[in-house]
């Protein structure tokens, strides 16, 4: 799938809330700094174009998580706000498709093309990609504009540092983002979808 995503796309921000900016309960270190940036470009410019944006958060039910709902942690982190017109879907597992309408409301609207940016690469992005590529979307991820954390070893196996160590975030994203690209979707960085002026101008006609 070499093509870029067309203006009937959504954009699919998953769990960008704040109980992710506390660090230390998730792992020993997260990638990427620049995603939040990555991801408030690829929101504006969908905004602008007027293109469909669909916000997942994740309510955990696990006890003292940042993410419960209701806590602090749950709510977005500052500049991902919904706005009018931008629907928001409630999980409480790793698929944004699971216990949710949404992909009842985008066949209502007729989108076949998913963006999908967020946290975190290895659980909710990639659960939520892989679904919706199974469900018969065409799915593109925007790897600089996803992040992870460090993760210990499985038992039985070696982590970056040596048998019970962990796995860094830079291979863990990295790994992840390889098992997708080209089974369940296409990757692509931020400058690339935003930069390409046969993109650019697709969206403009049909913000018109």
């Amino acid at each position: 799938m070499d093509a870029l995503p067309s203006p009937a796309s959504a954009l699919i921000l998953i769990d960008m809330q704040k109980g992710f900016e506390s660090g230390s309960h998730w792992g020993q270190e997260r990638n990427n700094p620049g995603m939040e940036g990555n991801a408030l470009r690829l929101l504006q410019f969908f905004r602008k174009a007027g293109g469909r944006v669909c916000h997942v958060r994740h309510a955990s039910l696990e006890s003292g998580s940042p993410l419960a709902e209701g806590s602090p942690g749950f709510e977005p982190m500052s500049g991902f706000e919904d706005v009018p017109g931008e629907l928001t879907y409630v999980k409480n597992v790793n698929s944004g498709f699971i216990g949710t309408s949404l992909e009842r409301d985008l066949r209502e609207q007729g989108i076949e093309e998913l963006v999908f940016c967020g946290l975190t690469t290895h659980h909710c992005v990639s659960t939520t990609v892989r679904m919706g590529s199974n469900l018969g979307f065409r799915c593109w991820v925007v790897g600089d504009a996803c992040a992870v954390f460090s993760r210990a070893a499985a038992p039985g196996t070696s982590g970056a540092d040596g048998a019970g160590g962990e796995w860094g975030a830079n291979v863990v994203h990295a790994v992840h983002l390889a098992s997708l690209h080209g089974e369940f979707c296409r990757v692509v960085e931020t400058g690339e979808l935003l930069g390409r002026e046969e993109l650019k101008g697709k969206y403009a006609d049909s913000a018109g």
